[in-house]
């Protein structure tokens, strides 16, 4: 092949969750623009890593950006819906999520994509970077992006990194250990998982899983003592009779020997074969305690990979040394509050409960929950621009779990929702820093989150506030006035000059299109933000009792006036996984 070479305003490199995301935002926005992704499918963790049951942003006020759009087009394309595990309120067939961003890539004219490319060389001129050479191009660009799993393109150009924990005398963290010690050699960073796709074959024998080398499946014994066979099935049970395999403590986490994954190429092909094998022995392991009625899917991944991703999911990566450091301090909620502080340089928001994984171990943190529409969820907190920006380097933001991040609060960052926040912010950036001419460390802040705020595409809510919702036409009012003013922003995370609910109906609105049922029957408190429904229509259900669950504010809100054994009228979703009833309107 001729070695070609190309130019662009933007090269996103690493067409993950966040680099997906980077691209389209910054070709939407104008910017001539190169992705390039090592894998044929795009979308990182929401669909090669396999792991097509998202956490985090679930709450509707949260829905927005490139997320709600996500989340949008897979409600239309997916049959049978998204309310089918209990690991998250949204499990797709990977499948359909790789054909939506291939669906929005090829409808941008100045967007290339070009796949099955790994980096191989920086270039720079001075401080800057100007572009990166692979086995058969080069690409040179005004804004280069790392969106790599793994932080490759921070080291080729040696900008400074971190990789492993930092101790509690570094930020003060209260997680953070004291001193080194076996833990935190053992596991520099947290484990991946390489997800693989089961299948109920229904009375049809499936195929016996073989072993891989090295089988010891005695390991895997406990793996899901707390649950039966249909619970852990339910964890990860994805639409057509399939499920994802991404079990934490026994299961198929890996982490002998981390650090090869950034030692050598070899290194890392090694532990990356291993990984693999763990997981298949992990899926014989399952196989042989539920029985030959599960197996490996059929043609789920492309390529080789067929039932099993296209590469691991990785939960943590070389991180950026930034102009500011996103610590443990800075996800915790504020003292008597419910979310955590705002950073005036807020360019995406995030949710999740701050979760680690150590194989065998359970590493425990600072609580970072609260209760909400009837069961846990996590603490509101907010990304910084800054944490995207090398401390020197100029011509490269980064927008995967390499942000500038602590080891500690990466178990919070790194989640699909919020990675594709950061990557639409950064997208955006480089667009107006090439707009404007201007570094990324020199583009005004307040410039980039209107832009994004006033997105004609995605616009994304900079302002955790739980219960305003995208589609209140009061919306970009509240996002702009709390940017103007952070110290007016409510700890409980609610906005308090809403006027009444007025924005939904029945059967779907502009947040989210989907059909609802009507169900009756008898509403029960069991504890606060713990409810209960007992039916009594349609017959269907009659004297079923079912947990009462919602993502709507205005829902949460009126839950917590009801009085035990009251009647009431619901339309929403039945999720059998975990035997939800996913609320979205009512009425006495």
């Amino acid at each position: 092949m001729v070695h070609q070479t190309y130019t662009a305003d933007v090269l996103v490199v690493g067409g993950g969750t966040g680099g997906t995301a980077a691209a389209i935002q910054a070709a939407r926005r104008g910017a001539k623009t190169i992705l390039v992704s090592e894998f044929p499918w795009l979308g990182g963790m929401l669909t090669s890593a396999g792991v097509s049951a998202p956490d985090g942003n679930e709450l509707e006020a949260f829905q927005t950006g490139l997320w709600g759009a996500f989340l949008r087009e897979l409600q239309h394309r997916q049959p049978g819906g998204l309310d089918n595990c209990w690991v998250s309120f949204f499990s797709y067939d990977p499948r359909i999520g790789a054909k939506i961003f291939a669906d929005w890539v090829q409808e941008l004219p100045n967007l290339l994509w070009i796949a099955g490319q790994v980096p191989l060389e920086v270039f720079r001129q001075g401080n800057c970077v100007t572009g990166v050479r692979f086995a058969d191009l080069t690409i040179k660009a005004k804004i280069t992006l790392d969106a790599t799993e793994l932080g490759d393109l921070l080291a080729l150009a040696e900008v400074p990194l971190r990789w492993g924990w930092e101790l509690q005398s570094e930020w003060g963290e209260p997680s953070a250990p004291a001193d080194f010690n076996h833990l935190t050699q053992r596991y520099p960073v947290q484990a991946p998982t390489w997800v693989v796709i089961m299948q109920d074959f229904g009375e049809a024998l499936a195929p016996e899983i073989p072993a891989a080398p090295n089988e010891d499946i005695s390991q895997f014994t406990g793996a899901w003592d707390n649950y039966s066979a249909e619970q852990f099935l339910n964890y990860g049970r994805l639409p057509g009779g399939l499920f994802m395999i991404n079990w934490p403590i026994h299961g198929n986490d890996y982490g002998k020997g981390l650090g090869r994954l950034i030692e050598t190429e070899e290194t890392r092909r090694e532990f990356l074969q291993e990984c693999r094998w763990h997981s298949q022995n992990f899926a014989r392991f399952i196989q042989n305690e539920i029985g030959r009625r599960y197996g490996l899917a059929n043609n789920i991944f492309p390529a080789f990979s067929t039932s099993f991703a296209l590469h691991p999911y990785y939960r943590e990566s070389r991180r950026l040394v930034g102009l500011t450091t996103v610590r443990e301090q800075d996800i915790l909620p504020m003292a008597g509050g419910m979310v955590a502080s705002l950073n005036e340089d807020a360019i995406a928001i995030g949710n999740y409960p701050n979760d680690h994984h150590y194989p065998d171990i359970e590493f425990q943190l600072s609580p970072k929950s609260i209760l909400w529409g009837g069961r846990r969820t996590g603490t509101p907190f907010t990304i910084p621009y800054r944490c995207l920006i090398p401390t020197q380097t100029d011509g490269l933001l980064v927008c995967e779990k390499n942000i500038s991040v602590s080891h500690i609060a990466n178990g919070a960052t790194r989640l699909q929702p919020l990675v594709m926040g950061i990557g639409q912010g950064a997208g955006m950036a480089a667009a107006l820093c090439v707009e404007l001419n201007l570094s990324p460390r020199n583009l005004p802040v307040r410039v980039l989150q209107e832009a994004l705020l006033q997105d004609k595409y995605a616009p994304a809510a900079m302002i955790p506030l739980l219960n305003l919702l995208p589609n209140d036409p009061d919306w970009l009012h509240w996002q702009l006035y709390y940017l103007d003013e952070p110290e007016a922003y409510p700890i409980n995370g609610n906005c308090p000059f809403l006027s009444p609910s007025q924005y939904y109906y029945m059967n779907g609105d502009s947040v989210t299109v989907r059909k609802t049922c009507c169900f009756q029957g008898i509403f029960y408190r069991i504890a606060h933000q713990d409810y209960k429904f007992t039916m009594t229509a349609p017959s269907k259900y009659k004297g079923q009792t079912w947990q009462i669950v919602t993502l709507r504010s205005h829902i949460d809100e009126q839950l917590q006036t009801f009085f035990n054994e009251q009647m009431l009228t619901l339309w929403g979703r039945i999720n059998h996984a975990l035997n939800w009833l996913i609320v979205e309107n009512l009425s006495t």
